[in-house]
This record gives C-alpha cells, sequence and structure tokens, in this order.
C-alpha cells in the first residue's frame, strides 16, 4: 500500500547512531552541566505538525469525519461518501489520481452512488504549502476541481518545487481564466492557511500520518491501494 509517510517507517543506521549520540550527550551533559552543551539541529516538518497527536483506530474501528470545507463532487445523498486527505505534491496521491479516481468517478460519483471530497495534508514541505494555499484561492473562483487535477496532471518529481510560486501558480490560474489579481493576492497572503491547518489537524484526529488516506463511510483506507480495493469496500457500504 504505498503512503508517503510523515515518519519514515523503518529503523535504520543511521538512526541508530543518532539515538547513539543523543544517549551520549545526555552522559556529557549530567557529567559537565556547566559547559552548557547542546545537541541541536533542524527539522523539515512543517510547523502544523505536532508530534504524537496522531490517533491510531484499532483494526475495523470506523473514524468520525467531516465532508471539509471544499466542494464536493457527486450526490449529496449519495449512500457513500468518500472523504480524501492529500497532499498535491505526493507521488502516490498522483498515482491514486491516475490509477484509481477516474474509474471511481465513472462507476461511482457519476452514477450518484457516492460523493467526494477532498481536505488537505500538506506535509512535504513549504511548496505543499503554497499548493494547497493555491487551490483554496482556486475555490476563492469556483475553480477547486479544475485546479486541483491541473496540479495532478502536472506534477513535477517531489525534489523539483519550482512550479510552486505565487507568479507561477498565478500564471496557471489566468489560463484557467481566473482574475488573476485577485487570485495573486489570495496566494500571497495564505489567505486560506486557516482551512489548511484545520484540514491537517482533523486528518491526524482521523488516523492520518501519511498520503493518501481515504475514509469511505468511516472507513481508512491508507495509501495508494488498487481500485479493486475501494471497489470492495464501497459495495460492501452500498449493501447494508
Amino acid at each position: 500500500m504505498p503512503v508517503r509517510k510523515t515518519i519514515p517507517p523503518q529503523i535504520t543506521q543511521t538512526h541508530v547512531l543518532v539515538g547513539l549520540l543523543v544517549v551520549a550527550a545526555f552522559l556529557i551533559g549530567l557529567l559537565f552541566p556547566k559547559n552548557g552543551l547542546q545537541l541541536g539541529g533542524s527539522t523539515t516538518t512543517p510547523t502544523a505538525q505536532q508530534p504524537g497527536t496522531v490517533a491510531t483506530p484499532a483494526p475495523g474501528q470506523k473514524v468520525s469525519v467531516s465532508n471539509g470545507h471544499l466542494p464536493g463532487l457527486g450526490n449529496k445523498n449519495a449512500k457513500v461518501t468518500i472523504v480524501e486527505w492529500a497532499d498535491f505534491r505526493c507521488p502516490f496521491c498522483e498515482r491514486l489520481f491516475t490509477d484509481v479516481e477516474p474509474n471511481l468517478k465513472k462507476d461511482y460519483i457519476d452514477t450518484g452512488k457516492v460523493q467526494f471530497y477532498f481536505r488537505h495534508f500538506a506535509f512535504l514541505g513549504p511548496a505543499s504549502t503554497v499548493a494547497a494555499n493555491a487551490a483554496e484561492c482556486a475555490n476563492e473562483q469556483n475553480k477547486f476541481w479544475d485546479f486541483h487535477d491541473y496540479l495532478y496532471k502536472n506534477q513535477p518529481p517531489e525534489t523539483d518545487t519550482s512550479m510552486y510560486t505565487v507568479d507561477n501558480l498565478t500564471q496557471i490560474a489566468g489560463n484557467m481564466g481566473m482574475n488573476t489579481d485577485q487570485f495573486k493576492n489570495c496566494l500571497s497572503t495564505n489567505k486560506y492557511q486557516k482551512n489548511i491547518d484545520q484540514d491537517y489537524q482533523e486528518g491526524q484526529k482521523a488516523g492520518v500520518s501519511g498520503t493518501p488516506a481515504t475514509v469511505i463511510n468511516g472507513n481508512l483506507v491508507v495509501g495508494a491501494v488498487p481500485y479493486s480495493q475501494f471497489k470492495q469496500t464501497i459495495d460492501q457500504e452500498l449493501s447494508k
């Protein structure tokens, strides 16, 4: 189940070495308290990340989530609701968008059986936050899904963040027919950062620790799993 995690899934020799260094620094501090020796460092974890706040649902336990503030796709009275937490720069989210969502849309959303919602889990650095803010600004001009699709269809490698600037994203918005002055002002001021932070925090409460993470009628599905797995869960919920 490919998923972009907030925490590496395995312990490496590097982790062991770092742990030994931390213990050594602690012992040195006890032996030589007057030296004021400190072991410092930096982190690339987004400021919104709150370690230890991710809730881990028990196997088979359903989670309670809201649909969020962004417009949904499909029938609002559908029996099944799907809420996806994703990062626009996550390659596994792009895989889900490419390999799963077209069939999901054709078989369930367009037929009125499923309503689908997107929520932000922008955790892959500052460029992810810029992309999320840009999508919010597109939503302000009723272009959220157009912009959502563009970001995934044109997603560069994860190491390439050159597209995620105010000027470049404003140009893209203009090509979609949006008011560029309005969009640029919205994006440059991080007008909707509060929405992005709220999505992230509520995702953690639901057990989201990486992307993509999808909740189907309360059933948490982690990773870019095959369409057949989504179909099985959806059909089970429809049969109830």
